[in-house]
This record gives structure tokens, sequence and C-alpha cells, in this order.
């Protein structure tokens, strides 16, 4: 290298300027990634609501899903107790998809493992631990605030069907869930339990589905088909039940009442029913007139319950309503009034022809005194001798004391007569006070008496054949064989060949000549008496 070279300064070049350096985009990147997502999820969230419920139990903040037909679309972001501490508030953060869906009248139900009409729900949450579930509404308002379901719905909307309203008297053994029956098909499910407003009885609520709702018209009968129902008459007995899930878990049937093809007038949805006790009460024909009247019976009242049948020689025309005490006038005597319903429809259905028209009150209680004239009277008579339970059979006794019923009263009285068991017991009775009042002693100190007397006699008999064996006997004997020869010399003599019958035989032929010739005499002398005298003429030959 030159010397001058060394000395000098190098000259500074210039240069462009330089760009950020590559690295730095992924930071960049990652931030309008970040945004984006940001932006996408403030776009796609959707509304956050509140729902409340009795207790929040398997339900956890951040965990715990909102889903609709086993899809997510929300998540449940917070839990508090309510301001009255009677339940809790479950803030949850649906997706926008599901904004749709939160009419006022949606419901919300926790999702559970849960055994209800004998199918099991929500095993899955046995797993991954339960869910909230949402049902749409049809309401065209909408809400952010929900009263969760304790219970989930049996039904949901979007399952074919209808919905009908039963009443009945108790629940028995139904319960949410439990079957409908049509014919023993499984057709539809109870969906609601409540009492009635009053108190005096239960409101079903239950869905029957499609195409079984047409099957359901205004004849239709329901009844519960709970357990089994065991019936003894004179066919034997009988056992009938709907399905094994109705013996555990209840059930309820229906039939309609009438031959006409149901599927030609389907009821309404949200028609009301009768919810009767049992099959035979609700196939039973309607009562469109009672009449109500009051027996008094002689006898214990022991085994006659309310709604005991009121027969009239087979056929069922009322009932018992109710069984009740009162003091005779003066207070000297307790009787036992037995009030019973009586329906005349029912024995009018089962005449072949017009002869039981509708008649009116004057003329029914006209018919009602004649028959009692003629002897009609209310008997207790045992309908079961294994439970001793009793029923009130109508029937005639035409040798019953004279009757009859005073209509001012009300309700009227009719006559009634002892059953026959009273009666064989009274004339035991009878029997027993008879003998009581015997002289027993006495009468067993003469039949002493007697009876050593008569041993006494039986003694005296016992010789008295003796001595004839030992004494009579012998001479009895020998009289008996002498009278025996007496009778063979006898049959010797009068036998045919004996020299004495022949001796007797010529004897009488002479003694018959002798006759002829005294007859002969006897003539001649009739012709010629004159002969006595004279004597014979002699021949003129």
């Amino acid at each position: 290298m030159d010397e001058p070279s060394q000395g000098r300064v190098p000259a500074a070049s210039v240069i462009g300027r330089r760009l950020p350096s590559v690295i730095w985009l992924v930071p960049a990147l990652a931030a309008a990634v970040g945004l984006w997502l940001v932006v996408h999820a403030w776009l796609q969230q959707g509304t956050e609501i509140k729902i409340r419920f009795t207790s929040a139990g398997g339900v956890e903040a951040g965990k715990t899903k909102i889903r609709y037909k086993e899809v997510d679309i929300g998540m449940v972001q917070a839990i508090a107790i309510s301001d009255d501490r009677k339940g809790v508030l479950i803030s949850a953060q649906l997706s926008k998809q599901a904004s749709d869906l939160l009419e006022a009248d949606s419901k919300f139900f926790i999702v559970r493992p849960r055994i209800a009409g004998g199918t099991v729900s929500g095993l899955s949450t046995l797993f991954s631990g339960p869910y909230i579930a949402i049902e749409p509404g049809a309401a065209h308002e909408m809400s952010e605030s929900f009263v969760g379901l304790e219970t989930p719905p049996v039904v949901t909307n979007d399952v074919p069907g209808h919905e009908f309203v039963l009443h009945g008297e108790d629940k028995g053994s139904l319960d949410f869930g439990s079957p409908i029956y049509y014919r023993r098909v499984e057709v539809g499910h109870v969906t609601r339990l409540a009492l009635e407003p009053n108190g005096q009885g239960v409101e079903v609520g239950i869905f029957v589905n499609a195409p079984y709702d047409r099957f359901v018209t205004a004849n239709s009968r329901f009844w519960h088909a709970s357990g089994v129902d065991l019936s003894l008459d004179a066919n034997g007995l009988n056992v009938s039940t709907q399905s094994l899930v109705s013996i555990v878990e209840g059930g309820i049937a229906f039939q309609d009442l009438s031959d006409v093809s149901p599927a030609l007038n389907p009821a309404p949805a949200g028609s009301s029913f009768t919810l009767y006790s049992s099959r035979a009460q609700a196939l039973q024909p309607p009562d469109s007139h009672r009449e109500r009247y009051v027996m008094y019976f002689p006898e214990s009242l022991r085994g006659l319950q309310i709604g005991a049948p009121v027969d009239f020689r087979g056929i069922v025309i009322g009932e018992v309503k109710s069984l009740g005490v009162e003091y005779e006038q003066g207070g000297s005597l307790l009787r036992f009034p037995v009030a019973i319903d009586v329906y005349p429809d029912r024995l009018r259905s089962h005449s072949a022809n017009a002869r039981f028209p509708e008649v009116s009150e004057a003329q029914s209680r006209s018919i009602l005194s004649q028959l009692i004239v003629h002897g009609l009277r209310g008997q207790l008579r045992s309908g079961n001798l294994l439970t001793g339970q009793l029923y009130i059979a109508m029937d005639f006794f035409p040798d019953a004391p004279k009757a009859s019923v005073d209509w001012a009263k009300a309700p009227p009285v009719v006559p009634t007569r002892p059953s026959g068991l009273t009666e064989i017991h009274d004339a035991l009775g009878r029997i027993a006070r008879k003998i009581d009042r015997l002289p027993l002693e006495q009468l067993s100190a003469q039949l002493s008496e007697a009876l050593a007397s008569l041993d006494q006699t039986l003694k005296e008999t016992r010789k008295l054949v003796n001595h004839v064996d030992a004494d009579v006997a012998p001479q009895a004997t020998r009289t008996l064989t002498a009278a025996e020869h007496t009778l063979k010399a006898a049959e010797s003599v009068l036998a045919e060949d004996a020299p004495l019958q022949q001796d007797l035989q010529r004897a009488l032929r002479a003694a018959a000549e002798s006759a002829r010739s005294l007859a002969t005499l006897a003539d001649y002398l009739e012709r010629h008496p004159e002969s006595l005298i004279r004597g014979k003429a002699e021949d003129p030959r």
C-alpha cells in the first residue's frame, strides 16, 4: 500500500434508509388477529339473560352450558343468591344466533339424570355434568329475565299432539310422565299435577301424541289405570291391568263411551274431562235424574260403606251417600239414618220397550207409594262373605207390615225390613229365652226318676224272659209237638183214599137217593091224598 494513502481519512459513502425487520411482522399479525377476534366476538355476542331457580345444584359458572336441541348456545357467567333469599339468579351469556329464542314464554330447566313415567333421561349428564336447556315459546314479545322450571317438561312444544285437562278427586299413583293408555297402547303422558283452586280435587294435565289425539272425543271417559284391578263375580276371579309400568308408577286409560267412530268427532285441545276412579265407574251410563231417600235399619250398620250399591233384584239403581246418627223424639233412642241416591234412569235403561217412559215427580211418588203398599222394602244383605261388606237390596215382602211414605219429609223415609241373618238371630234368641224359662232342674229330676223306673222295668222284663225260657218254653214245645201229631192224624183221615172218606161218600149217596124217594112220595101224595086212606091204586096194566 502507498504511504500517502496511509495518512488520508477514508471518504464517507452515502447509504439509503433501512426498512423495519421482518420479525416485527409477527406481533403485528397477532395484534390484528386479536383485534379481529375481539371484533368478531363482539359481533357474535348475544344477549345476557338472567334465570331464577330455586337452587343451582350442579350448576357452575364458566362450565355449565346453555343448550338447545343438544347444541351449545351459551354459557353460565355468574351465580348469585336472589334478593329475597328464596332462590338463585343465574347470569348467562347467549350467542347471537340464539337471540330469537328468547320469547317471553320460553322455558328454561336444568337437565339432570331423572326417572319419570317409566323412562330414564339425562344419563349423559352423569359424566359431563348438568346443563340448562331452553324450550322456545310462542309469544312475540322478547325478554331477558326468566323463571326456570324445577322439573323438565315431559312434552316439548315441537311434539305433535294435543293437551287436555282432567278433574278428579285425588291423583292416586300418578306422577309427572305417567303413561296414558288407549286400548292398552301408550299414547301420551301426564304433564301437570295441581290442586283445584277450591281444594276439593286435583287437576291433571295430559298430552296425547298425534295421531292418537283424534281418538279423544266429547264422549271419552278417563279413569285411573294404576295397580291391579281385582274383581270377584259369578264368572270367577278377574285380574286386569294396563301394563307393568302402570302397576308401579300409575297411569290413566280412556275409552269412548259410545259406539260412534271417535275419528269423526275429535275433541278440541284443552278440553276438560272427569277423571274416574275405576273403569266400571267411568263406563257407567250417565245419571240425569237423582232422587234422595233415607232408610232406618234396626240392625248394626257395620260393613255398610259410603258408595255401597242399592240393588233392585240384581240391577244397581243407586248408592249409599252417607251414614249418620240422630236422636228420636224424646231422646230415648238413637237412630242411624242411611241416605241413598236412587237413579230411576238406570232401571229404565234396562227396559226392552217403552214400559218405563219418562214420568213426572208426582207420578214417580205415586208409583213408589204403590210399590211400598205391595211390600217393597229395603234390606241389608251381605255382598261379600270374606270382607263382610253389605249392600242395600230393594225387594218385595208380601208379609211385611203395612207402611207408607211421608212425602212431607225431606228427604222421604223408605221403610225397611230386618235382614235374614237378623231374623234368624232373633228367632234363635227367642228359642234360647224359652229354653231358659223351662224348669230344667225339675225336669232333670223327673227324667232321673223315669230313667230309674225304666231300668227297673227292664230288669223285671229280663227276669220274665228268663222264666219263659226256663219253664214255659219246654211245655210249649211239647204242646206244639202234640198239635203236630193231631194235624197229621186229621190229614190221614181227610185223605181221598181213606176208608172214612169212602164210607162217607157212600152214606152221602144213600142219603141223596132217600131224599129223591121222599120227594117222589111227597109229590104223589100231593096229587093223590086219598091214597093215605084207600092205599095206592093198582096199576091198570
